[in-house]
């Protein structure tokens, strides 16, 4: 795709989170069967019916802009989950592990706020009143998710693995 206006960037980052999405769908059952500890289970098991909810609405956003639900591969989301999983595969301790996985779903988390924050801007600047909503709740999915995963680590499961 040729990037030559913000549309187009819009677009192609549109493509971008519905990779990373379509990816995390993925991935996320692996973290919920390397978790050990039931919170984190849980919290990865209730991420994963939200991600499904964020793909249908990126769905429903490309329909509204009469755009075609597309990929596009994005390097920066599989360098994060390929760098979890090198580390998940080096620990064999399970709180250390616990410890891990939420540093990993956090810097995915993070990822997807970059990505929702700014396709929020992007979609007030060029008007797509329309799909302002489904970007900003899956926005502040986004930023819940990462919230209890770091209210877990906090509260609980990183001094265990200390």
């Amino acid at each position: 795709m040729s990037i030559s206006s913000l549309q187009d960037l819009f677009i192609h980052t549109l493509q971008d989170i519905y990779f990373a999405e379509n990816l995390i769908v993925k991935k996320l059952p692996t973290m919920v069967k390397e978790a050990s500890a039931a919170p984190l289970k849980k919290a990865f098991e209730e991420h994963l019916e939200e991600t499904r909810t964020h793909v249908s609405r990126l769905d429903a956003v490309f329909k509204i802009l009469g755009e075609k639900p597309q990929s596009e591969e994005c390097p920066a989301i599989e360098g994060i989950i390929e760098e979890a999983e090198e580390l998940i595969a080096e620990i064999s301790n399970a709180k250390t592990k616990d410890a891990a996985l939420i540093a990993a779903g956090q810097a995915v988390e993070h990822y997807e706020i970059t990505r929702y924050g700014t396709l929020v801007a992007w979609a007030k600047e060029l008007g797509h009143e329309e799909v302002l909503g489904h970007l900003r709740e899956t926005l502040a999915e986004e930023k819940d998710a990462d919230n209890k995963l770091l209210r877990l680590g906090e509260d609980q499961l990183n001094q265990k693995a200390a």
